[in-house]
């Protein structure tokens, strides 16, 4: 039998022993400060239960406080009481795009879901995407324009810059530094600026920069573009570093691709395959069939060795000899059967990795089909030289208006080029941004931008892809867009949403053929949120440039380096930083070390080991700062990672001094940013920190929660791997009668091949459901509050494990043990197979909990809507103005679980009452099923067997948790295939 595990400690143990540390939950501050129970006896055991039941009971039993509420004088004609109404829209947060629909109840943003219009997103989601709606209701956003610290007025914004440009186009440079810009609107629009005046300067700047794909692409083919890519196409995916399940590019667009290529009840035969070689375990790399540890040291020498190999299978000729860590000979192998459906990615920064990595794909013949180099990707259109140069003119007071739009480049441009030095021999400079944050203290005006729900854009992230974002809601305070900025300066009259609608109207409407008129095509796109034109004619594929990939393969060295190298990557969560003020973000577990709200650097196994570390332990990095460890299964030996996005100094309360800036590491060579460092020291420091860490919670404790087997014994065998499933089905027997439902049976099914540990699903359940967040503090005593968790399990070699997420939520048993033991009936079982809870009947007994064997309950300990220590959404008014009114939020001494979003069931259940008519299968979707991206997740009605959730359901791989219980939950989960052969083992896998 496999053993997994979440932990080293567990790992060491061998045993599922609970920590006597965390034995009781429910402790004061003081006694968890102190550890003064770590070792309790039964005397302590008892006075700790009493104390805790008591002081909930008490809690509990307080009066209601007054709700006020202050009906419409005068109804709003589009609002109508108790319904929802949705806007499609765009989200680019300056990494990742998706096109969106925004829910808003009475006018105010609730929800992000995914638009399924859209032919590149398809109605997938991030946990950031997720988020933004919480962004909306910051309370740290600038309320009006600045002029240093002091409030001014758009006037005075207005005469004061405009004499500036004008002042500088006659003497100097005008500089505008912004993010990749999506928007063909806005691009025009920086025409008429420029024609207004004509020595402005564009310079695009991608805190991650992707520059080195894209000047790998002007040498090897003369496109200076980022391709387009189709993992859906792609029979073999080789991935050095590119985590394009987590942050890489274009992530909800790329797990829609790779799923449906790992649905193995569909694609029957085979299943494409996935080798990852990366140092720090990624996302990616954690749903890998194979991975292979490789240091960023030895990744081009690694590729240089994969090209000789699928260079002399396919008649070519390769380069010098190189050596390699990994296997490449398997690699190459399987790359050449898939010729033409494979696909060669890496997300390195460097040019000449990159020029090789194209050589590989051409001797591959994968352009035209996994990849399109005709079809521009837009994302990443940071031009790293470029800002390098600017920075040098800042220097030599070249530049007399600097404005800077949605970039922070004084906390994350590389320190090396001295942009905030260079910063103050800039005679006149304006932030464009929500926030204040660490650049807007450094320039002469703040100016108040609009959050994107509030403001009219568009964008093009691909090759004639369009999506439209619209206002959601009127401006929450004295604020205004960028583009709305440029029109006023340039003289050019009327807002931006005129302009966006003239250069539709003019740009697009003679493309297309659908709609007659440029009205209709402009309010039908609007309503759609996205536009499609077709192919503009065939792409003739340019030859490889000979001396590019020659060039590159002469600077390949081989060889290993010394001292440690560190590797810096952008979390899932906080990204590159600008979402750090996001407490829903910051209190998402990490999809791999599992840890919230803290920084850290991640070490493996044996240096931890060779060093006496263990988690927590602090470690000066190099010269540079102080952070906790934590000893991560899979980190290569010899390397260090360090999260991005952190070590903010200004950005809002929930932000600031949170973990340390890793910005301050990045160099700059070759044209370009460098995300990685090597002779990187750590030294202890004797300080121990316990970190938010919810990895070790809600073991299996030997049984078996998790099923697996191979595509080799699937195929011959449906039922290999859940053998154990159809023996409680034959010999189970029970005194319980078996449970009917005569309407509707709600049932979720989660296929765990298909589910990538995004978290997605965490945020939009979080969001949908008014979940609470309770800060580090209370994390750290295994309090947090998410109605859904993805445990996050290892098997084999510590060193390089492979991992298997899995999503667990209230199982909706139909012989729910919760419900006997509650003395009010606080949980009963509706008639429609859904475990309720009645948060009113609810005294905080908590003997729901203790009955649970699914860990899936949660107790409000505090009241997290008034204590001032839980500064965070849901304790001012601002932020509450997020909370779904659908949902009631929970109150002190009650216990909450997920619902299976019953307040979505109802709904839908009376709109097809009031158009007559029975209930579509797919109709209801539970707030994790719809924004998942990888379309892991299933739910509906298991009295209809024609629907998909059934077929899950019945399925020879599905099975549920703890089933010799006989509890029958609702939940099914489908056994994890791995792509090996039978009898075969992963390339990670190893038994202790």
């Amino acid at each position: 039998m496999k053993k997994y595990w979440k932990s080293f400690d567990e790992y060491k143990k061998g045993t599922w022993e609970i920590d006597p540390e965390f034995s009781v939950e429910g402790l004061t501050e003081e006694e968890v400060k102190s550890k003064s129970v770590s070792n309790p006896s039964r005397r302590d055991f008892l006075k700790t239960l009493g104390f805790g039941l008591g002081y909930a009971a008490l809690a509990s039993s307080c009066e209601m406080p007054v709700r006020n509420a202050i009906p419409y004088f005068n109804y709003p004609d589009n609002i109508k009481a108790g319904v929802a109404a949705y806007y499609a829209s765009t989200f680019f947060d300056g990494m990742e795009y998706c096109a969106v629909l925004v829910k808003t109840r009475d006018g105010r943003p609730i929800k992000i879901e995914g638009n399924e219009s859209s032919a590149i997103t398809k109605g997938g989601t991030s946990a950031r995407v997720q988020a933004s709606v919480l962004s909306l209701y910051d309370t740290a956003r600038v309320k009006s324009p600045l002029k240093g610290s002091a409030a001014t007025d758009w006037a005075t914004i207005d005469k004061e810059i405009g004499a500036a440009l004008a002042q500088s186009s006659a003497d100097k440079k005008v500089v505008i530094l912004t993010g990749s810009e999506l928007s063909p609107s806005t691009k025009a629009l920086y025409a008429s600026f420029i024609a207004k005046y004509p020595n402005t300067e564009i310079v695009s700047y991608d805190a991650i920069s992707m520059a080195g794909s894209r000047l790998a692409n002007a040498r090897s083919f003369g496109i200076d573009a980022i391709p387009s890519y189709a993992f859906d196409k792609a029979h073999v995916v080789v991935s050095f570093a590119a985590d394009f399940l987590g942050t890489w590019l274009s992530p909800i667009e790329f797990s829609k691709q790779w799923a449906k290529g790992r649905k193995v009840s569909e694609v029957k035969a085979a299943m494409s395959k996935l080798f990852v070689l990366e140092a720090n375990l990624s996302l990616t790399g954690s749903n890998a069939d194979k991975r292979y540890l490789v240091k960023p040291s030895e990744e081009k020498s690694t590729l240089l060795a994969l090209y000789n190999e699928v260079a002399a299978a396919t008649g070519n000729t390769g380069f010098q000899p190189m050596t390699s860590t990994a296997d490449v000979k398997l690699i190459a192998k399987e790359l050449v059967d898939a010729k033409g459906k494979s696909l060669v990615i890496s997300g390195s920064n460097d040019t000449d990795t990159q020029i090789i990595v194209n050589a590989i794909n051409v001797l591959l013949g994968n352009y035209g089909t996994t990849i399109d180099l005709g079809t521009a990707v837009n994302y990443r259109q940071g031009n790293d030289a470029a800002v390098k140069a600017l920075v040098d003119e800042m220097k030599a007071g070249k530049v007399g208006t600097l404005l800077i739009n949605g970039v922070n480049p004084v906390y994350d441009l590389s320190p090396a080029l001295g942009f905030k030095e260079a910063l103050s021999k800039v005679v006149v400079s304006a932030t464009f941004t929500e926030s204040e944050n660490e650049t807007s203290l450094s320039t002469t005006y703040t100016l108040a931008t609009s959050h994107y729900l509030e403001s009219w854009n568009d964008a093009e992230p691909k090759l004639n892809s369009y999506s439209l974002a619209q206002p959601t809601i009127g401006l929450l305070f004295d604020t205004r867009q960028f583009q709305d900025c440029l029109l006023k300066w340039a003289g050019i009259e009327g807002g931006y949403y005129a302009y966006i609608k003239q250069h539709w109207t003019t740009e697009l409407f003679g493309k297309q053929s659908k709609y007659l008129t440029a009205s209709d095509f402009w309010n039908f796109t609007l309503q759609e949120g996205v536009f499609e034109l077709p192919a503009s004619g065939s792409f003739t594929m340019p030859a490889l440039s000979t001396e590019a990939i020659s060039t590159a393969a002469g600077k390949t060295k081989g060889g290993v380096t010394d001292g440690l190298e560190l590797i810096l990557y952008p979390k899932v969560g906080i990204g590159n930083g600008r979402d750090a003020n996001n407490p829903w973000l910051q209190e998402l577990p990490d999809p791999i070390t599992k840890a919230t709200w803290d920084n850290y650097v991640t070490v493996s196994k044996s240096y931890a080991e060779e060093n006496n570390l263990k988690v927590g332990d602090f470690v000066k990095v190099g010269d540079a700062f102080e952070l906790p460890v934590i000893v991560q299964p899979g980190q290569a030996s010899g390397t260090v990672g360090l999260a991005l996005g952190y070590g903010r100094t200004k950005a809002g309360s929930v932000a600031e001094n949170v973990g340390q800036n890793g910005y301050s590491l990045v160099s700059f060579a070759n044209d370009s940013f460098v995300y990685h460092a090597q002779g990187i020291t750590l030294k202890a420091t004797g300080r121990n920190e316990r970190l938010g860490l919810t990895q070790e919670w809600s073991d299996m404790e030997g049984r078996e929660i998790i099923r697996e087997t191979t595509l080799g014994e699937y195929l011959e065998d449906s039922k290999s791997g859940n053998e154990f499933h159809f023996k409680v089905a034959e010999e189970s027997t029970t005194l319980y009668p078996t449970p009917k439902f005569a309407d509707h049976h709600w049932g979720l099914a989660i296929d765990m091949n298909s589910c990538t540990g995004c978290s997605a699903c965490v945020i939009a359940c979080q969001a949908e459901n008014n979940v609470a967040v309770i800060g580090k503090l209370e994390v750290s005593h295994r309090r947090i509050m998410h109605w859904i968790r993805l445990d996050r399990y290892y098997e084999g070699d510590p060193e390089n494990p492979t991992v298997l997420q899995q999503p667990v939520m209230c199982q909706h048993c139909d012989n729910a043990p919760c419900e006997n033991v509650c003395p009010v009936a606080a949980t009963p079982h509706s008639s429609e197979g859904l475990n309720q809870m009645v948060y009113n009947r609810c005294i905080g007994t908590r003997y729901c909990m203790n009955n649970c064997p699914y860990r899936v309950r949660r107790f409000n300990w505090f009241e997290y809507t008034k204590e001032e220590r839980f500064d965070f959404n849901m304790s001012n008014d601002l932020g509450r103005m997020q909370l779904n009114p659908d949902v009631v939020v929970r109150s002190r001494g009650v216990v909450e679980k997920c619902s299976l979003c019953v307040q979505r069931i109802q709904d839908h259940k009376l709109t097809a009452k009031m158009e007559n008519r029975e209930l579509r299968d797919g109709e209801i979707k539970t707030a994790c099923m719809q924004s998942c991206a990888s379309d892991a997740i299933q739910f509906g009605d298991l009295n209809d067997k024609e629907s998909k959730v059934f077929r899950w359901m019945t399925d020879d791989r599905n099975y549920q948790l703890l089933e010799e219980l006989h509890t029958l939950p609702s939940v099914g989960y489908l056994t994890k295939v791995r792509n090996t052969e039978k009898g075969e083992k992963s390339a990670n896998e190893h038994h202790a």
